[in-house]
This record gives C-alpha cells, sequence and structure tokens, in this order.
C-alpha cells in the first residue's frame, strides 16, 4: 500500500472514531404511558435494540381498568 492510500485509510478511520465518540446519544427513546397516576401497579411492556451505532428503547404502560 502506497503513502497515499494509507493516508486515506487512516483518515477514513480517524473519521468515524471521531463520530463515534462525538455523537454518543444516537438513541431513539419512544414511550407511551398511558396509564392513570392512581394506579400504583400498571401493567409494562419494555423492549431495547441496541445495533452498536444506534439504539432503540420503547416503554409503554397502560392501566387494566382502560384496557378491559
Amino acid at each position: 500500500m502506497d503513502q497515499g492510500k494509507r493516508r486515506i485509510v487512516v483518515a477514513a478511520i480517524a473519521a468515524v472514531a471521531l463520530f463515534a465518540a462525538v455523537s454518543p446519544h444516537n438513541r431513539a427513546d419512544i414511550r407511551l404511558l398511558m396509564h392513570d397516576k392512581a394506579d400504583l401497579s400498571p401493567h409494562r411492556m419494555q423492549a431495547a435494540i441496541d445495533l452498536g451505532l444506534f439504539a432503540v428503547s420503547v416503554l409503554v404502560t397502560w392501566t387494566s381498568k382502560i384496557a378491559r
């Protein structure tokens, strides 16, 4: 590998590392809070997917009285 190609590869790796370091909050956080505030134990479903470059977190809560 000649000197020019090596510089391009090093610059590309540095750019990717800088992008990963600068934006650590690449995360979508989706919350659906549909429970009554007086409900002490609402039903809850939570899921998260982390693919390294970005993450998605989903939280859904509901009251059993509303679901019936």
